[in-house]
């Protein structure tokens, strides 16, 4: 087994995600998925603070993908159209790491520690899609109002595609999208009947 760069760290994702399903997240220790990856607790050590860690590595290079989308986007764009196309520049690598995400989202969704801190994680994520809205020139109420409301949908297409992944990543992310515009297009209508 490999000791130490990337593989040695796929290999101990790999082993935790095993181990938190067979036995529960709880009952898993450190020095047991170290013994599944075939290294040594010190290593697993070198690669994960602590074992919560190992189901959130990704977040970084999610985060740093996410906030280049919304720096590169056209400058016509509104910040919902950004935040769909950022969403949409990271959909391979979502669909690609399927195998280790959805039972890393079954885990985390029958475990109370592990859904505080993704909730922790995701508010966190929708700040920095606000501060690179921002950066764009979008003022900071409605850019944090987009950010958090395009990480609802992202995250709603994302657990439809959990639930069935025959349409694929984008047909969801598509239509969750497409949802919020009518959601938004009703209530606007239904306000300009309001008005005397």
């Amino acid at each position: 087994m490999p000791r130490s760069g990337e593989p040695a760290r796929q290999c101990l994702q790999q082993a935790a995600i095993e181990l938190f399903c067979e036995r529960g997240y709880d009952q898993t220790t450190t020095a047991e998925i170290a013994a599944r990856a075939g290294v040594t607790e010190r290593t697993f050590f070198r690669h994960f603070p602590d074992k919560r860690e190992v189901l959130f590595d990704g977040q970084t290079k999610l985060r740093e993908a996410l906030t280049r989308a919304i720096a590169e986007a056209p400058a016509t764009l509104r910040p919902l159209e950004v935040l769909y196309r950022a969403f949409r520049s990271v959909e391979q690598a979502l669909e690609d790491n399927r195998p280790f995400s959805l039972p890393r989202q079954q885990v985390i969704d029958s475990t109370p520690a592990l859904q505080e801190r993704e909730l922790t994680k995701v508010a966190a994520l929708a700040g920095t899609l606000a501060r690179a809205l921002c950066q764009r020139g979008v003022d900071e109420r409605l850019a944090t109002l987009a950010a958090q409301t395009g990480m609802a949908t992202w995250r709603y297409a994302v657990g439809s595609w959990f639930a069935d992944p025959a349409g694929g990543l984008g047909t969801y992310l598509d239509r969750a999208f497409d949802e919020l515009d009518g959601l938004a297009s009703s209530f606007s209508t239904r306000k300009a009947r309001r008005r005397p």
